[in-house]
């Protein structure tokens, strides 16, 4: 070949070259995009609509709480759920999102520091745990399920802890035992999810744990003060049926939320949820008339919880006829569960161990005899001819329920060492939403309190006066 038709060859070569480097560009991009899930908008919408639907459990939860105390105790009861829209929230953001869903560092046990103060979590979706949404949505979906776990707990333990060990007890809690079994559970790489154990929306993550901490609570701090010897009844019914009306509203994005997608999965938590909670609605206002010869309000709403509590774990994984069962069944469950309180001698004040507790592990179990395959991808159980199943989650119902318990017990007994956990016995007279927080729940007009000052009650705590609550309004 001549030195001129080398140049040619060579000039030729290149100017292919040149033709095909739209054509490599294009597929190097098609081939970058398709590495990188893409947000679908309405699984987004879905999702977000959901995260706040969850959000509003949590002053749910403290107007179901606050109408079961006593009114001089309303106030610190609601504040022990809503203030932890704050606290765990900066916790979450801080260090224990990365706790629970970062990258495992040790053998399923718990995840590392890549995403503390959300460092590294952005708007791509992550394919780990949403491949559709932005990953900072997932992100705030599951802080409000972290929110509302340790607010469970406080229930138990209503109207005789300090403020200020509430505050340092939760905190240690949600970094010691929540975060943790989170990343047992669900993270990819965790252990209980390496053997199998299904758990759809938070049956062991969120009711399980908080139940168990309910109880270990109980034991160790004690009985109320007066407890037998005084008028304990739930001085605002309304105010609880009310909150229960939140909690139900808002548990459809609790568990139909956990499909992270606007799916199938999601549909069939949605419907599971309610009709859950309905047979249980149904179920224990006939126990109760069939015990009592009455069914009542308190009851109704008791048993609406408990069924929710119940399909929490199965929402996902069973057909409708299981969520009726679930629903009718756990409220037998549970009712006998709060009876035998009274005979073991503990004082679980708003029976969080009887409804969420027991109620969490009776769910968990169900999944393993009547979750059916392939509602949400799932395995089926005993009764559709898996028994693994079945093996799975009672093994990781002990876990949760052990762990939790043992943590529970060391936190407590370190705040009881640096702050103290009960208040006094004359600010528990007293109630605590003048010792602790300064304020009364009911002024019927200019200085008029419902029922007069709680501390007429006592007149060995006058000292104890709190000074006049002045009320203003920043516009």
């Amino acid at each position: 070949m001549t030195k001129g038709q080398r140049a040619f060859v060579a000039g030729a070569l290149s100017a292919l070259g040149l033709l095909g480097l739209p054509v490599w560009a294009n597929a190097a991009e098609e081939a970058a995009s398709a590495a990188v899930p893409e947000i679908n908008g309405a699984d987004t919408a879905f999702v977000m609509v959901c995260a706040a639907l969850v959000m509003l459990m949590t002053p749910g939860l403290g107007l179901f709480y606050g109408g079961m105390v006593r009114r001089k105790n309303v106030l610190a009861t609601f504040q022990q759920s809503f203030v932890l829209l704050g606290v765990v929230a900066l916790q979450w953001v801080l260090f224990g999102y990365s706790l629970a869903f970062s990258p495992d560092v040790y053998h399923g046990l718990i995840g590392g520091l890549d995403y503390v103060g959300l460092n590294n979590v952005g708007f791509a979706p992550n394919a780990d745990y949403a491949a559709t949404i932005p990953h900072q949505l997932f992100m705030v979906f599951q802080l409000m399920f972290a929110v509302i776990t340790p607010a469970l707990i406080s229930g138990a333990f209503a109207e005789r802890m300090k403020f200020s060990a509430y505050i340092l007890f939760t905190l240690l809690w949600a970094t010691f035992v929540y975060d943790p079994v989170c990343h047992w559970v669900w993270s990819p790489n965790g252990w209980i999810k390496g053997l199998g154990a299904l758990d759809f929306a938070g049956g062991l993550v969120v009711h399980i744990i908080s139940g168990i901490a309910a109880l270990c609570c109980v034991l160790v701090m004690g009985k109320r003060k007066g407890l037998g010897s005084e008028d304990m009844h739930p001085h605002n019914l309304t105010m609880t049926a009310l909150g229960t009306g939140l909690l139900w509203f808002g548990w459809f994005g609790f568990n139909a939320g956990s499909a992270l997608a606007a799916n199938t999965s999601a549909v069939a938590a949605f419907v599971n949820t309610n009709i859950a909670a309905a047979a249980a609605t149904v179920s224990w206002s006939l126990i109760e008339y069939l015990h009592k010869g009455k069914a009542t309000v308190l009851g109704t709403c008791t048993g609406a919880v408990a069924g929710l509590v119940a399909i929490t774990p199965a929402a996902g994984f069973v057909t409708p006829l299981g969520a009726t069962i679930i629903g009718l069944l756990v409220c037998g469950v549970c009712y006998g569960a709060i009876l035998m309180k009274s005979k073991l001698g503990y004082d679980d004040s708003l029976d969080v161990f009887g409804v969420h507790g027991v109620g969490g592990m009776f769910g968990a179990v169900a999944v393993g005899l009547l979750a059916k395959a392939g509602i949400s991808a799932n395995p089926a159980g005993l009764f559709y001819g898996n028994p693994g199943l079945l093996t799975s989650q009672v093994l990781s119902v002990a876990a949760a329920a052990t762990y939790s318990f043992i943590v529970t017990f060391g936190i407590l007994k370190l705040v009881d060492a640096l702050v103290g956990l009960r208040v006094t016995e004359e600010e528990e007279e007293v109630g605590l939403d003048l010792t602790q927080h300064g304020e009364r729940g009911y002024i019927m007009g200019a200085g008029e309190f419902l029922g007069g000052l709680p501390d007429q009650v006592h007149p060995a705590i006058a000292l104890k006066k709190a000074a006049p609550v002045e009320y203003s309004v920043t516009v």
